[in-house]
């Protein structure tokens, strides 16, 4: 725009920023933060700040993110707490997650984003008795955490699929493919994230079991079953997908030569030969 002098807007920046957010162009999204103002006059508002903490928590640069939310002009908002939020919880920053989490579910009380990653934070940390405590509370409140769901587009019909799903009618040969699946998988190095299991739960295999039941992993299977060789796996996920499932679709796409597209509530994440076009950020 600026080679073509087309004078960039509030709008263009907030654009911008998020790409940088989602590259982890922290240098650049820095650079253009401080041009917006200094050069083009443009104030930053709620959208700006977000996307500038999202892509500052994203690189763990925490010091920084408190600076900004003493400093700017605003209180933050539900959208802006939530990244914080992720951040904290990928990053195992619990202090401040804690803190975050507290400022959200005041900010938005009826809100299950708040109740749920703020627990995730407390299991993380091994403290069970305040995770018990968060699911006390909004069973009080009557909150419901928000189901995850993944679905999946066979033949012109669409498949849906929640965690531990044996609803389908092919439920049979879709974890026989699962557990073809996990067995590859292992036989490629893939240890599983259990980190990602944040229920009460001490047995090893039991948390292993729960990650290889995940919603996507279901419709992936289902994909790999019901399509030929070479064809391209389209996934979509109403939530974030957990870390787990991503390392596990990198490693998939390589073992059976396929390309896996999943949508989460994230971003398009394009899995192919080992690698995906997130670059592990998101």
């Amino acid at each position: 725009m600026e080679s073509s002098n087309v004078k960039p807007n509030a709008i263009t920046f907030s654009s911008v920023l998020n790409a940088c957010s989602h590259g982890g162009l922290v240098k650049d999204g820095l650079r253009l933060f401080d041009k917006m103002r200094t050069y083009y006059g443009i104030d930053p508002d709620i959208v700006h700040y977000g996307c500038l903490v999202d892509l500052l928590s994203r690189a763990a640069l925490f010091d920084k993110v408190e600076e900004i939310l003493e400093s700017m002009p605003m209180q933050p908002d539900a959208v802006m707490l939530k990244a914080l939020l992720s951040a904290c919880r990928v990053h195992k920053n619990f202090n401040l997650g804690k803190k975050a989490g507290q400022w959200l579910m005041e900010l938005a009380p009826d809100d299950d984003a708040g109740y749920v990653l703020l627990s995730n934070i407390f299991a993380l940390e091994g403290n069970l008795a305040s995770v018990l405590e968060m699911r006390k509370e909004m069973r009080k409140k009557g909150i419901r955490k928000q189901a995850g769901c993944s679905s999946i587009e066979v033949n012109d019909s669409i498949h849906e699929f929640v965690v531990g799903d044996i609803t389908h009618p092919r439920k049979d040969e879709i974890y026989q493919m699962l557990d073809e699946m996990v067995q590859r998988l292992k036989m490629s190095g893939y240890e599983p994230d259990v980190d990602q299991v944040l229920l009460d739960i001490d047995e090893q295999d039991m948390k292993h079991t729960s990650l290889f039941h995940h919603s996507e992993k279901l419709a992936v299977a289902f994909g790999l079953i019901s399509t030929s060789p070479g064809t391209t796996i389209r996934v979509v996920k109403n939530l974030r997908m957990c870390s787990d499932c991503h390392s596990a679709f990198k490693l998939l796409s390589s073992i059976y030569n396929r390309i896996i597209i999943v949508r989460d509530s994230s971003r398009f994440h394009h899995f192919n030969a080992g690698s995906c076009s997130c670059m592990d950020y998101w």
